[in-house]
C-alpha cells in the first residue's frame, strides 16, 4: 500500500526534479479519495517545499553520514515537517514513517532520526536560527539578491514569503458591494474582512464551490495586490484595451468589471491557457476577443488599430508569489533573471508602438527583483527618450513596489504614458 507520506515524498521529489508543482500535486491528489487525506498531502508537500532549507539543516545534524537513498530522505523531510509544523501526534508520525520506510536498516534509521529530533528539538531550533540557510529557507543567492535590492525590507520580505498566503476575493462591483459580500459570507459562516477597494480576505481558504456568489460571478479569487492592475490602468467605457500575457484571466476579468463596453483583446502565447481565460470570462458573464500570439511579435496578431490602454503583465521570476508556489525558489537559478529581463524588454519594445498617443501602458510583474522592475523600466525609458513618461502612483505604490505582506503578495507596477 502506498502511504500518504510516500505519496507526498514522491510528489516533492518529482517537483524538484523539474516538474511544475501545479502539475505534480493534482496528479498525486487524483489518486486519493478522502478529502482530509488530500488536504494532508497538500499541506505536507507545500510545507516541505516552503521549509526545505530548515528541514535539510535538521536532517544533516540528525544523520551520522550523508544519506544515499533520496526517497528515504524525502520521507524523513515529510515526517520532520509533520513533527515541527503540524499538530499531528508524534507517535503516529514516527510509526507511519517507520512503516513507510521499508525494511531493514531503513526502518531503523527512520525511527532513530525522528526520535532523536524529538529529543533535540530545542537545540536544533536554536541552531537553525543562527544559520541563514535554515533561518530563511531560501537559496543563498536569493537572500543575497534581496539584501542588495531591498536593504531595509529584506527580512520582512523573507518572513512574509514563508507565511501561508491570504485567501482573498475580488468583489464584482457590477453585482454588489464589499459590504454585501461580507454580509453574505458571514451568513454562510465565513469570517472575512475588507483588505482593498474590492478585496475581501477570508480567515482561511475554502473550496470555491462553497463560496456564495462564486459560480454566479459575483466574486473571484484574486490576491489584493493583483487587484491594483485594473485601478492603475483605469480604462474608461468604450476604450480599446489589450491585456497582453493574459492567462489565466484574473486581471482580464477585473478590467471588464471595472469599465463597461471595453473593446478588450486578451492575448497569450499559449492557446491552451486561453481556455482558462474563456472559462473565467464565461463564469463572469463577460466577453473579450481571445488571441493566441507572442506579445513580442505583434506582426502575427495585431490588426493595426492602436490601443488606448495596454496591460503588460509580463513573464517573470514570480519571486513575489513564492509562498503560493514554493517550488519556484528551489528551481530558479540566478541566470534565469537575465533571460526574463530580455523577454520583458522585447515585449515592452514591441507593445509600445501599439499604444495610441495619450494612452497608457501598465508594466506589471509579480517579481521583487530590481533587475525585472526598476532596472527594466529605467532601461525602457532610456531607449525611448521623450516618447514615454512614467506616471506617479498612489500610496502604497509610490515607488511601484508592493512587497510581500500579510494581506497581499509581492508585485511591481509602472504606469507609462505616451505623449499626445
Amino acid at each position: 500500500m502506498r502511504t500518504l507520506q510516500i505519496c507526498a515524498a514522491a510528489t516533492v521529489a518529482a517537483t524538484l526534479a523539474g516538474a511544475a508543482l501545479h502539475q505534480t500535486l493534482p496528479a498525486a491528489l487524483a489518486g486519493i479519495d478522502a478529502p482530509a487525506d488530500r488536504g494532508a498531502v497538500q499541506d505536507w508537500v507545500y510545507g516541505v517545499l516552503r521549509w526545505r532549507g530548515r528541514l535539510d539543516f535538521w536532517l544533516d545534524r540528525l544523520l551520522d553520514k550523508p544519506l544515499t537513498d533520496p526517497a528515504l530522505g524525502e520521507l524523513l523531510r515529510i515526517s520532520l515537517y509533520q513533527l515541527a509544523f503540524t499538530r499531528a501526534k508524534p507517535f503516529v508520525v514516527v510509526n507511519e514513517a517507520v512503516a513507510a520506510a521499508g525494511t531493514g536498516w531503513r526502518r531503523g534509521l527512520a525511527n532513530a532520526v525522528l526520535r532523536n529530533f524529538q529529543r533535540r528539538r530545542s537545540e536544533l531550533d536554536a541552531a537553525a536560527l543562527q544559520d541563514e540557510g535554515a533561518r530563511w529557507s531560501h537559496p543563498a543567492w536569493w537572500v543575497a539578491r534581496l539584501r542588495r535590492d531591498h536593504p531595509h525590507e529584506w527580512q520582512a520580505i523573507l518572513d512574509a514569503s514563508l507565511a501561508h498566503p491570504p485567501f482573498t476575493l475580488r468583489v464584482n462591483a457590477r453585482h454588489g458591494s464589499v459590504a454585501d459580500t461580507l454580509a453574505e459570507l458571514a451568513a454562510a459562516g465565513f469570517d472575512a474582512r475588507q483588505t482593498g477597494p474590492d478585496a475581501v480576505t477570508l480567515e482561511r481558504a475554502v473550496a470555491v464551490a462553497r463560496l456564495p456568489g462564486f459560480a454566479e460571478g459575483r466574486v473571484s479569487v484574486q490576491d489584493a495586490g493583483a487587484q491594483w492592475a485594473a485601478r492603475l490602468l483605469d480604462p474608461q467605457a468604450g476604450m480599446r484595451v489589450l491585456d497582453a500575457c493574459a492567462a489565466p484571466g484574473g486581471k482580464t476579468g477585473h478590467l471588464l468589471e471595472y469599465a463597461c463596453d471595453l473593446d478588450l483583446t486578451a492575448l497569450d502565447a499559449d492557446p491552451a491557457r486561453l481556455v482558462r481565460v474563456r472559462e473565467n470570462l464565461d463564469r463572469l458573464g463577460l466577453a473579450a476577443t481571445l488571441l493566441a500570439g507572442d506579445a513580442a511579435q505583434p506582426a502575427g496578431w495585431w490588426d493595426g488599430c492602436a490601443y488606448d490602454r495596454i496591460l503588460a503583465d509580463v513573464p517573470c521570476s514570480a519571486s513575489g508569489v513564492v509562498r503560493r508556489n514554493p517550488d519556484i525558489k528551489w528551481l530558479r537559478r540566478p541566470e534565469d533573471l537575465a533571460g526574463f529581463a530580455r523577454q520583458q524588454a522585447a515585449i515592452l519594445d514591441a507593445l509600445w508602438p501599439l499604444l495610441a498617443p495619450g494612452g497608457t501602458l501598465l508594466y506589471a510583474t509579480c517579481s521583487i527583483f530590481r533587475e525585472e522592475n526598476d532596472d527594466q523600466v529605467a532601461a525602457f525609458l532610456a531607449r525611448h527618450p521623450g516618447r514615454a513618461e512614467r506616471r506617479s502612483l498612489p500610496e502604497p505604490l509610490t515607488d511601484g513596489s508592493l512587497l510581500p505582506h500579510a494581506e497581499h503578495d509581492g508585485f511591481y507596477y509602472a504606469l507609462l504614458a505616451k505623449p499626445v
